[in-house]
């Protein structure tokens, strides 16, 4: 089952300019609401392999990232089409709500 990608500061451009959505969770060792959306980025990961990306950001060891984006409270998931943020979406949510968005960059 494939798993979320690791991105970084250093990784992070060249990941975000897929041709694939790509989702983006933003999250810390931490946080209690990041540990609770976890497994359903990594489903998510497995569920749209080969359709698009999904990544997660620690953002305590890479600040860049996290800063140039303005990332305030976590967890907080973006969806990036061609390099730009397309979706947003801060806070725990349910399976469908990502998955929902996802779709609607596939479409």
């Amino acid at each position: 089952m494939s798993k979320p990608i690791e991105i970084t500061d250093k990784n992070f451009e060249e990941i975000i300019n897929s041709e694939k959505p790509v989702l983006v969770d933003f999250w810390a060792e931490w946080c209690g609401p990041c540990k609770m959306i976890g497994p359903i980025v990594e489903e998510l990961a497995g569920e749209y392999d080969g359709k698009a990306v999904v990544g997660k950001v620690d953002v305590d060891a890479n600040p860049e990232v996290s800063a140039k984006f303005g990332i305030r409270s976590i967890p907080t998931l973006l969806v990036f089409k061609g390099g730009e943020i397309v979706d947003k979406q801060i806070g725990a949510v349910p399976k469908a709500v990502l998955s929902q968005k996802l779709d609607a960059q596939l479409a």
